[in-house]
């Protein structure tokens, strides 16, 4: 079809404003992507572990039983086969390198907390295995673990990993060894990508709609497991690539483990949509023959959640609301408060319901066997989250702040010894500072704190406060060499915001930086400590993935949380006085929006097209989502039935130029 001239011109409009909207809507779905770079850059040189940090590694370790062998007997038990090498993209490059952390053996080096060196060991137990008559798990194929249940004609698969290559290479492994079953079943436990994204690896859309494959999911998933990332999706990105140390090399002084697992799939992401939701508590629904009870868990790890047990098998499938380790009640990489309360509820629901269980399993870590066992378990599971929200609503009640609450709070004996609730990925610190966030807030009521200063403003006096930075950096050395090393983050971190080029500053922090990494027992804690001091020594922040590995899985995202992150992206100072609107129709969808802009906020609304708007727009959501993952070129998108445009020309560039355009990075450590 030929384009008419005014027709051509306006579609150039379009394509003139693309590389806003693209910047702006990529950044907005790349969150865990940007977290999964494919090799880890180039580490400037780490100091070596200091004195002071030797012997709190010590320390630490003998006030531990770190001898204690039922945690490698449970890592172990069971074990098919163990995989080797590595899973690659289609263009060649790795996806998932088995191998990544064989230097993970003998006792702990000076530069990785004792405990820590354990549990990553722990999870270098990885291969094919037999949990129970009937249940098979795949672990350490990614970041999750892919459950195997036989059902009368094949397997029903809980969580379905990250990616398809490495979801596929499970599978394969999976059927060298077991037989070559047909999946009869999926089950996605909750919204959270590395549980589903792998789906399409195991099954196509098209056959799963064609055998009628039941999907199995909590209530609200798809709605969660598509939108989580959207909106904040730059800053979560960001810090999430911190978060997993991605950036990290795999080392000694380096990346060791993410605490629920080794590492996180870099690779292609997809979703398949449920055919089932769990809305209820118990929910008993037969699968391929085999009974299920499930039990429905939103607002506790992931919003949209769920937990299953299998009465004939007397096994319990506690998806992510329990692992052998504490979890994130707030996670670094960003994210709502979880409620603790909540979530400590729901497991005691769960031994009330589920307390003959024999065999435990879960979507990370290992499984436990025996009733005693996981009776105990399950308790030390919920008493930890309901001992770190009592105790510290019991401090706040006292008038104390959030860091008075985390020097303070310290677990009982008969918790602080199980390894099982020790913080390998959540700490006692940050989540009992999330509790306080859960019902306080940021102010903790002192007016000193009501309206401070930018924190480069206050960097800039505390160091002419203190006499210059060389003066501050000479005072810092002085508590260094005394292993004060928090004190010496505090201290040069205003140094570094005040002069961010201060070489011996940035150097003495990222020097205090690994100590603190190297003695953290939390593995995202350490992750966090040492991608900080890489970025100060080389000033290289990591480039995010491309969002086009997510294209299968953002297919199904809703267009209202693309226009939602799209307000997000109005500049309110540029937009004041503008009152600009814009017709946004979906011909595919047969869905029509329309936007504008009023007291420097866009507003969106499914309505039809508005006569009075200044231009419209009607497209497509395939070339829609093209457009936003930068697949379809200028050329396609001029000569498309799929993309048409009216209205004013002027008008349109200025409603796109409204847009900010977020940086791929952004710094962390400095200014």
């Amino acid at each position: 079809m030929a384009l008419s001239s005014k027709a051509n011109d306006n579609r150039e409009i379009v394509m003139k404003q693309l590389p806003i909207i693209q910047r702006w809507w990529l950044l907005c779905t790349v969150a865990l992507l940007s977290a999964c770079s494919k090799e880890a850059p180039p580490a400037a040189p780490s100091s070596d572990a200091s004195a002071t940090t030797v012997a709190s590694n010590t320390a630490f370790g003998k006030s531990l039983n770190l001898a204690e062998q039922q945690g490698f007997a449970d890592a172990r038990r069971g074990l098919i086969a163990k995989p080797s090498g590595k899973v690659l993209a289609a263009d060649g490059s790795t996806v998932w390198d088995y191998d990544r952390f064989a230097f993970i053996q003998g006792e702990a080096p000076p530069s990785v907390n004792p405990s820590l060196w354990r549990h990553a060991t722990l999870n270098n137990e990885v291969g094919l295995f037999k949990v129970a008559e009937g249940i098979h798990q795949l672990r350490g194929f990614d970041a999750a673990n892919i459950t195997l249940i036989d059902g009368k004609t094949g397997w029903i698969l809980v969580d379905p990993l990250t990616t398809r290559e490495t979801a596929a290479a499970a599978m394969a492994f999976a059927r060298k060894h077991l037989g070559d079953k047909p999946v009869t079943a999926m089950i996605f436990t909750h919204s959270h990508v590395d549980h589903f994204g792998g789906a399409l690896g195991i099954i196509s859309g098209e056959d799963a709609a064609k055998q009628k494959l039941p999907i199995v999911a909590p209530k609200g998933f798809m709605e969660e497991a598509t939108s989580e990332n959207i909106l904040v999706g730059p800053a979560m990105g960001r810090r999430a690539t911190w978060q997993f140390g991605n950036l990290l090399p795999a080392s000694p002084q380096g990346l060791v483990n993410i605490g629920l697992a080794r590492g996180i799939a870099i690779g292609r992401m997809g979703i398949l949509p449920p055919t089932l939701l769990i809305d209820h508590t118990p929910q008993e629904v037969t699968l391929d023959g085999v009974r299920f009870i499930f039990q429905n868990a939103p607002g506790s790890e992931a919003p949209a959640e769920l937990a299953f047990y299998l009465p004939d098998m007397k096994a319990y499938c506690g998806a992510e609301i329990m692992v052998p380790t504490l979890h994130n009640l707030y996670t670094l990489r960003g994210a709502k408060v979880r409620d603790s309360l909540r979530w400590s509820g729901y497991i005691d629901d769960a031994l009330v319901r589920f307390g003959d269980a024999e065999v435990f399993f879960a979507s990370h870590l290992w499984p436990m066997w025996g009733n005693a066992n996981i009776t105990q378990f399950m308790k030390q599971q919920r008493d930890a989250y309901k001992f770190i929200h009592d105790q510290t609503v019991r401090m706040i009640n006292k008038g104390m702040k959030p860091n008075e609450i985390a020097e303070e709070i310290k677990f009982p004996k008969s918790l602080e010894q199980s390894f099982a609730v020790h913080g390998y990925y959540g700490t006692l610190k940050h989540d009992a500072r999330a509790v306080y966030q859960h019902y306080i807030g940021w102010f903790d009521g002192n007016p000193a704190n009501l309206d401070l200063l930018p924190r480069v403003d206050a960097a800039r006096r505390y160091v002419e406060l203190m006499g210059g930075a060389d003066k501050a950096v000479a005072a810092a050395q002085t508590a260094y060499d005394k292993g004060e090393y928090r004190w010496v983050a505090e201290l040069l971190n205003h140094v570094v915001f005040a002069q961010p080029e201060h070489k011996a500053a940035r150097e003495l922090l990222a020097k205090s930086y690994d100590q603190m990494g190297y003695m953290a027992e939390s593995a995202i804690w350490r992750n966090f400590y040492l991608t900080g001091a890489q970025e100060l020594r080389s000033g290289k922040m990591g480039q995010a993935a491309s969002p086009v590995m997510a294209s299968d899985m953002l297919a199904w995202s809703e267009v209202s949380s693309f226009l939602q992150a799209w307000a997000a992206g109005l500049n309110g100072p540029k937009a004041e006085g503008k009152n600009l609107k814009i017709n946004l129709t979906f011909i595919d969808i047969k869905e029509s929006y329309v936007l504008w802009i009023e007291n420097s906020v866009l507003h969106y609304r499914l309505a039809p097209p508005a006569s009075d708007a200044n231009a419209s727009l009607a497209l497509t959501k395939g070339i829609f989502l093209k457009m936003m993952l930068g697949t379809a070129g200028i050329s396609e998108m001029l000569t498309s039935d799929e993309l048409k445009v009216s209205g004013s020309k002027l008008d349109l560039i200025s409603f796109f130029s409204l847009l900010d355009k977020p940086p791929a990075t952004f710094p962390i450590i400095s200014p």
